[in-house]
């Protein structure tokens, strides 16, 4: 198994900020850096992934332009967690932050810091989840907790402030506004993380009628019944019919939803719709309801003759409306910023990533949400551009991480990467330097019993096969091929045909935990806390 931890090094001048070589003809310009994360962005919802659902004509651009690639994975399907990773270049039981709940330590240190420290002007705007001031940014500006879609609250340096629009645009406005304001003779890195497209799913005005007048075809396992997996799958409560809020998430009002005798599911199903549509001004409130009012009317008329199955198509359908008409505005803020970048000079010395803080279920096996190290879930789309050293139009299929992020950006700021950091730069992989790579990702998710009641459980994923373990209130182990069974329906662990390749994947998963320093031990300290 090739996982071998290339640690790339450079001759730094410590005495000299390394933005100030280039002026001192040491080294060429320093490049500035876009990092772009929308928050549950699936890959399905990219058009240059060739899915059909919509279009994402801007943040397409980045794969004309630059790279585009098909196989990056996240090490933990979960938003905090995830940003973790981004930020530390660890797994989250290595720096600490295995879920929602856990609390993220700030002092630890990060790539952001170490650009800082190296002279350049670093910027995080827009959704971060996790609590504290963060620490390695001149300037912060970011959503509180998961963040509102109109007239939101955002912690500006500490301060906390509520503005009136629609997030999306705001937190490109706002990005957009640093850079206009920056130190011009230093270079830059900004953290550019949209909260869209996370439920509840509320579109901006000017994408509703659009996105509501669309039907979408549906995934042909939306109907999965689980057969041929383990518990976990049958158990995991993410179903769009079974367990999606119908105020919240499918926007039925409340009064609505007690006519027609429909049940919350989530104690704060209501409160949801009431929390989000009350933040809006008279005028917002009365766009949104001219185009959900007709829906919910049509919606009352034929519920009491729905089937489940038809029951289940209406609520596949309204969330893919709201879900693809909250895409539209992220697209369209990759958009102002690419002319802006150009518009100002910018766009050759300045990397543009995109990316997703994990992937996301949107309707395959009937389900919505992420935590799962199925293919859905775990794959993250990833974009990058950048002129002076990608050729455009490359696609690669490398087994990429999360993890790879941070030791990526500083290997292009020029500056050495910590030892203690677990990713590796996947620069080689663009310019064509490097033609080895790891053939195999490792993954964990800690976060149960909780919300949606994803077991626990790890893995590794090679270019084949993927080999999973559920653990704590079960032990059972699951075995895709990916190559015959690419929307892994059916577990072949037990299946003799498979047995050699077992073995090796247990081979691979046991090299992999003692690689990254994991281990049962690991396991059992994260465990739920047993109250007394």
């Amino acid at each position: 198994m090739k996982l071998h931890h290339y640690i790339l090094t450079f001759t730094l001048y410590t005495l000299v900020p390394s933005w100030a070589l280039a002026q001192k003809g040491h080294a060429k310009k320093h490049p500035n850096i876009v990092y772009i994360m929308s928050d549950d962005h699936g890959y399905q919802a990219i058009s240059a992934y060739g899915y059909g659902l919509n279009e994402t004509p801007n943040i397409d651009r980045l794969a004309k332009e630059g790279a585009i690639f098909t196989r990056a994975t996240v090490t933990n399907s979960l938003c905090a967690p995830s940003r973790a990773v981004l930020l530390t270049g660890k797994h989250s039981y290595m720096n600490g932050k295995i879920d929602n709940e856990a609390k993220f330590d700030w002092n630890q240190d990060n790539f952001a810091k170490i650009l800082q420290k190296n002279g350049y002007q670093t910027a995080l705007i827009g959704k971060i989840h996790m609590d504290g001031l963060p620490q390695g940014f001149n300037h912060s500006a970011v959503l509180i907790d998961q963040g509102e879609y109109y007239n939101p609250n955002f912690i500006i340096n500490g301060v906390k402030q509520q503005i009136q629009g629609y997030v999306s645009d705001l937190t490109t406005d706002m990005t957009l506004d640093w850079i206009a304001k920056r130190d011009t003779s230093k270079p830059f890195c900004v953290l550019y993380h949209q909260k869209a497209p996370h439920r509840e799913w509320l579109p901006a005005l000017r994408h509703l009628q659009q996105y509501t007048s669309k039907t979408y075809k549906e995934p042909n396992n939306l109907f999965d019944t689980y057969e041929g997996r383990g518990t976990a799958a049958k158990t995991a409560e993410m179903n769009i019919l079974k367990h999606m809020n119908w105020a919240g998430d499918n926007k039925i009002p409340p009064a609505l939803m007690d006519e027609l005798g429909l049940k919350e599911y989530l104690s704060w199903d209501k409160a949801a719709f009431n929390g989000n549509l009350g933040r809006m001004t008279a005028a917002q409130r009365a766009t949104w309801d001219s185009i959900y009012n007709p829906i919910m009317a049509d919606f009352k008329m034929k519920y009491h003759n729905m089937s489940k199955e038809d029951l289940m198509r209406w609520r596949y359908q309204r969330y893919m409306q709201d879900y693809l008409g909250t895409v539209a505005a992220v697209d369209d803020g990759v958009g102002r910023l690419l002319e802006f970048l150009k518009d100002n000079g910018l766009d050759e010395n300045t990397i543009v990533i995109y990316t997703s803080d994990q992937g996301f279920y949107l309707g395959e096996h009937g389900w919505f949400d992420k935590r799962f190290m199925y293919e859905e879930s775990l794959r993250t789309p990833l974009l990058i551009r950048y002129p002076a050293e990608i050729k455009a139009g490359q696609s690669s299929k490398a087994l990429v991480q999360n993890l790879d992020f941070a030791p990526t950006i500083l290997d292009y700021a020029g500056l050495t990467i910590p030892k203690d950091m677990q990713g590796k730069s996947f620069r080689g992989l663009l310019n064509g330097k490097e033609k080895q790579w790891r053939d195999a990702v490792y993954y964990t998710y800690y976060e149960y019993p909780s919300i949606h009641m994803v077991k626990r459980h790890y893995g590794i994923r090679t270019e084949r096969y993927k080999l999973i373990h559920f653990y704590y209130d079960k032990d059972e182990w699951e075995l895709y091929d990916l190559e015959k069974d690419p929307q892994e329906m059916q577990n072949v662990y037990n299946v003799q045909a498979y047995q050699n390749v077992r073995e090796e994947m247990h081979h691979k998963l046991d090299e992999a935990r003692a690689y990254y320093k994991d281990s049962d031990e690991n396991d059992k300290k994260f465990l739920p806390k047993v109250k007394q």
